[in-house]
């Protein structure tokens, strides 16, 4: 359902919103599944990327943000808040493993990835953020 949601997402509104010279900017894509069915759930990460391409119609991000922060700080924070979902109730090893597979997919492509250190104020990280899509593309906050 994921990725049917993601075909109708990119050519109803991705591919349209580009084809006019918009920016677009989406929490969590294609990347997503990978980490969290592939390496979180161990499913085949070959197939998916198979399953990926053909819903996105090899359509990838062109900047993609990481904000890293340790498993456990990232799920205090998170019970800290409401909103609860299925995910959050997954063993730390699911999240782990989720958080290794996103940092391997930013050192293998550092060319569309950037990194950020999520434990400081989010004030500072939105700055950190702005201040690489200004370099990257000349926007300004």
């Amino acid at each position: 359902m994921m990725n049917a949601s993601r075909a109708q997402l990119v050519e109803q509104v991705i591919r349209p919103a580009l084809e006019r010279g918009a920016v677009v900017v989406c929490d969590r894509f294609a990347d997503s599944t990978l980490a969290y069915q592939g390496a979180g759930r161990g499913l085949d990460v070959q197939a998916l990327e198979s399953v990926i391409s053909f819903t996105t119609a090899g359509l990838e991000p062109d900047m993609t943000m990481l904000l890293d922060l340790p498993v456990e700080e990232g799920l205090a924070r998170k019970h800290a808040r409401p909103g609860w979902n299925r995910f959050e109730d997954e063993a730390l090893a699911f999240h782990q493993r989720v958080r290794a597979a996103y940092r391997a997919m930013a050192s293998a492509d550092p060319q569309r990835w950037r990194c950020f250190d999520a434990s400081g104020s989010p004030d500072e990280l939105a700055d950190e953020i702005w201040a690489a899509v200004a370099a990257r593309t000349g926007l300004q906050p």
